[in-house]
């Protein structure tokens, strides 16, 4: 026994044991991932279920399972959808309770901009004298004016008019920084040009609220008949859907190409229903923005200390004071972190900021308040550690040879060090940056009072000058999982949509660090190949 222990290899077999466990946990947490999120896109077939009781229930099959505590009985868990009707999503149904189940070709599923989907038949479109036969070809032209009117409503809401407010904060808080000047001949002509200005974009607003009373009068003139399991007839405006479909006659093609523009739809589009349904394209854009910023300030302020550490200092008190003080700040607690932002960055920089440069807004604050250059910069307080560690194990590992011989070919301490040591621990500082892009876009305690929010009206990037804006609040996907899993009142329904959203996360984290590590790879290429 202590021979086979002397040569080593029952410690190899421990350490290639120990290592195929974790691989194999996280495959399987990656497909259960997959499995539970990716099925939520897809078309499922409309069951009609006859219970005892002669009522009927239209839906689609979400699960079915033994019931606890009793033999060879299951019960059947139907997605209702019509929430507005009946009050709830889900329903379980004991198989005993079912008399028969059978899946009509003409049922429906309704995609609407609010209360969920709704399951039923299409009856007709509805007119002042009646009800009109309406087949779901015949549908097509209506909901498509219907998006049309739609895409201009937001437009004139989100484009226009938002364009008309900004414009008129800009002007008002210029008159009012113009009010606390002294009124001089100049100062009452720019405040009459101004006021002149506002007055115009009033008229603009006016008549941009005008059209838009004018669409939704129009929205709302087309509706159409529904009729539910039960047999009774819900009337509803074809403004509210976004699309129907007949999941029982599509084929395996048709539902494929569904499931793919609903996916697209759902990385590319807004969050609706308080987060419950639509995309989540803002809290990816939150994310990578915010990771990037976090990058970008981690990367110098991590790299510097570890050079002074390595390069300029050596073995004594004060270095020890700061490796020791490096290394305990990887293991604070990240919601201390965020405790440290909100008090050092919002109110003591924000604030001083706000009273500097911003002072006709206040009492609002501009930078005094959550944002995402604050959350970034809290997130890279949090991540220096790794960096600094990362970027002396790239220092140490940059041969002495080379370091000679530039010395001896008469260069500087500090043109040794750009020219020679910096680019040849280059991976090394690559390898701390994935390390801390990773942690930093999983992190969601202390953004939470730095900067997150649940649903942010505008991206930190648009049109308006000066085009990136860090003061505004933004999304994370992080925050959208616990958002959507833990504060959603309708959890059952928003349960794929956290394991979706959390694949999603754990795409972001690895497009970014693949990019990274394409970086990284290439660089050791060329430096191997320069030392050689």
């Amino acid at each position: 026994m202590k021979k086979t222990f002397k040569t080593g290899n029952p410690y190899i077999w421990l350490t290639g044991g120990t290592l195929t466990i974790s691989l194999l946990m996280i495959i399987g947490l990656v497909a259960l991932i997959m499995f539970k999120g990716l099925g939520i896109f897809w078309p499922h077939n409309i069951t009609r279920l006859m219970l005892h009781d002669n009522s009927a229930v239209l839906g689609e099959v979400a699960k079915r399972e033994p019931i606890p505590n009793t033999n060879d009985s299951y019960r059947t868990k139907l997605k209702l959808g019509n929430r507005d009707i009946y009050g709830m999503d889900f329903k379980w149904f004991d198989d005993s309770t079912i008399l028969s189940h059978d899946y009509p070709p003409t049922a429906l599923t309704i995609e609407r901009r609010e209360w969920g989907n709704m399951y039923g038949f299409l009856k007709g479109i509805k007119h002042d004298n009646g009800i009109e036969p309406l087949s779901l070809t015949e549908m097509k032209p209506l909901l498509k004016e219907s998006k049309s009117i739609y895409k201009k409503i937001r437009r004139i809401e989100k484009i226009d008019i938002g364009k008309i407010n900004y414009k008129m904060e800009k002007y008002r808080l210029e008159l009012k920084g113009l009010a606390k000047q002294s009124q001089t001949v100049s100062t009452r002509k720019k405040t009459v040009s101004i006021n002149a200005k506002v007055e115009a974009l009033d008229k603009l607003y006016r008549k941009k609220v005008d059209t838009l009373t004018n669409l939704y009068t129009s929205a709302k003139e087309h509706k159409v008949i529904i009729e539910l399991a039960d047999g009774s007839e819900e009337i509803l405006p074809i403004f509210q859907i976004i699309r129907i479909y007949d999941p029982n006659q599509m084929g395996i093609y048709t539902k494929s190409c569904f499931y793919l523009i609903k996916f697209w739809e759902f990385v590319s589009a807004e969050p609706r229903e308080a987060n419950t349904e639509g995309g989540v394209f803002p809290a990816i854009f939150g994310t990578v923005t915010m990771v990037l910023i976090m990058s970008l300030a981690v990367t110098p302020l991590g790299v510097l200390t570890a050079v002074y550490l390595k390069e300029y200092t050596r073995d004594n008190v004060f270095s020890r004071i700061v490796r020791i003080s490096v290394n305990n700040l990887a293991g604070v607690p990240s919601i201390v972190f965020g405790v440290f932002g909100l008090g050092f960055f919002i109110y003591f920089i924000g604030g001083g900021i706000d009273k500097l440069f911003f002072s006709e807004a206040l009492p609002t604050p501009t930078f005094g308040t959550g944002g995402i250059l604050w959350a970034s910069l809290t997130l890279a307080l949090l991540t220096v550690p790794v960096v600094v560690v990362a970027t002396e194990e790239g220092i140490s590992s940059v041969p002495k040879s080379l370091k000679e011989a530039s010395y001896g070919l008469g260069a500087t301490k500090f043109e040794t060090l750009w020219k020679v040591t910096l680019p040849q621990a280059t991976p090394g500082i690559l390898t701390g940056m994935i390390l801390a892009m990773a942690r930093a876009a999983g992190e969601v305690a202390p953004l939470m009072i730095t900067g997150v929010v649940k649903l942010a009206p505008s991206l930190p990037l648009d049109s308006y000058s000066p085009f990136i804006h860090l003061e505004r609040k933004f999304m994370h996907l992080g925050f959208h999982i616990y958002d959507v899993g833990f504060q959603s009142p309708n959890v059952e329904a928003a349960l794929p949509m956290v394991y979706t959203t959390t694949l999603i996360l754990l795409m972001t984290v690895l497009v970014l660090n693949l990019v990274a590590i394409i970086v990284r790879n290439r660089l050791r290429k060329k430096y191997v190949t320069s030392a050689l």
